[in-house]
């Protein structure tokens, strides 16, 4: 009776499985390639940053101030992008959310000098109004069905013609003045106006608070996205409506929610920069929604919704506010800057896309 010597036989199907590399794993994962694109941004500025200044020793790209002014750029773009990739994801979009940050500013000069009410209580009212404009976008979508993009545009013109309206009977002019006296003694109100002063050989500069509600913001929206059930119907809402409904999944109630959010997140916005300017101005927050949706698309978000990540959209922030600050330092014109962009935005999807299609599944 003949034996066997080559042992047991392998189970079904495990003759097909591959190994994966630690490389190979780290590229599958949503940020990759809004991480590569920051790498390939950093290095590209520095460069020129270091050929257009030489002999000063560390070009000024990479110095405390130069990071200190990029990442508050940067800060500025993801407070708003994270809630606009959260939406995205879920197969929206908000083109309102630029004229939000104007209207929500507007809200609180008004209240503050017209109104004559305390810093504090002028931040809530704006946070409230504003939310509640969100919410509004939110049911007008879900409950007439049209396009999010046609909607929030019809109200991107209605919030910004608003605003104006608003700032010219109060003061006929486009901006108000906040005392600042008043901000530095509100407690509420240094929520948004703090800074840290950093001292360098002959400069001096600060670190906004607008960075810290980024960083907070983000982490939020990541840990909603990867650990909560609500960032699974998020992604489930995205990638197909019907199938989440009959999961049982309140598809009405997520896109409301997060039209809420991106409109809160504006009003944080406005918030840091009335009180980092002691001003209120209807031209900030102009085209806001745009470099939001580029800085979520630079992070993976795909356009049909269902995939993205907060942490890539940081990445993409990070990587415009370099864009923005690097050219500064580079000595290169500055209407470079959106031909920058529009290179970043290109170059991201077509990265973006060769890595989904080259390591799905790999995770």
């Amino acid at each position: 009776m003949a034996t066997s010597t080559d042992g047991p036989a392998p189970a079904p199907g495990t003759e097909r499985l591959r190994q994966v590399s630690l490389t190979q794993r780290l590229l599958a994962k949503p940020a990759a390639g809004a991480f590569v694109i920051v790498i390939f941004v950093f290095l590209v500025f520095l460069l020129l940053s270091a050929i257009r200044n030489p002999g000063s020793g560390l070009p000024p790209f990479v110095t405390g101030p130069g990071i200190l002014n990029y990442v508050g750029v940067a800060s500025q773009i993801g407070i708003i992008a994270t809630s606009v990739a959260l939406l995205m994801i879920a197969g929206e979009f908000d083109l309102s959310v630029g004229s939000l940050v104007g209207f929500s500013g507007i809200i609180i000069g008004i209240c503050a000098t017209v109104l004559g009410l305390p810093i504090w209580l002028s931040i809530i009212v704006s946070m409230v109004m504003t939310t509640a404009l969100g919410v509004l976008n939110g049911l007008i979508v879900v409950r007439t069905g049209l396009p999010s993009f046609i909607v929030t545009l019809a109200t991107l013109f209605i919030i910004a013609g608003l605003s104006s309206v608003l700032v010219l009977s109060a003061t006929n002019i486009t901006f108000i003045s906040i005392d600042k006296a008043a901000i530095a003694a509100d407690p509420l109100a240094q929520l948004f106006a703090w800074k840290l002063s950093f001292k360098f050989d002959l400069t001096t500069s600060d670190l906004y608070v607008s960075v810290i509600w980024w960083v907070l913001i983000a982490l939020v929206g990541a840990y909603v996205l990867g650990r909560r059930k609500f960032g699974n119907w998020i992604a489930g809402v995205g990638g197909s409506p019907t199938a989440a409904r009959n999961l049982g999944v309140p598809v009405a109630r997520v896109k409301v929610a997060l039209f809420a959010s991106t409109a809160f997140s504006a009003s944080v916005l406005a918030a840091c920069q009335s009180m980092q300017f002691a001003s209120a101005d209807i031209q900030r927050g102009t085209g806001y929604e745009l470099t939001a949706i580029t800085t979520a698309v630079i992070g993976g978000c795909l356009l049909t919704g269902g995939y993205g990540s907060v942490a890539a959209t940081a990445l993409g922030a990070l990587a415009l506010g370099m864009a923005n600050i690097g050219i500064v330092y580079a000595s290169i014109n500055a209407d470079w800057y959106k031909i920058a962009i529009g290179l970043l935005l290109l170059s991201a999807v077509v990265l973006n896309n060769w890595i989904r299609r080259r390591f799905a599944g790999l995770r």
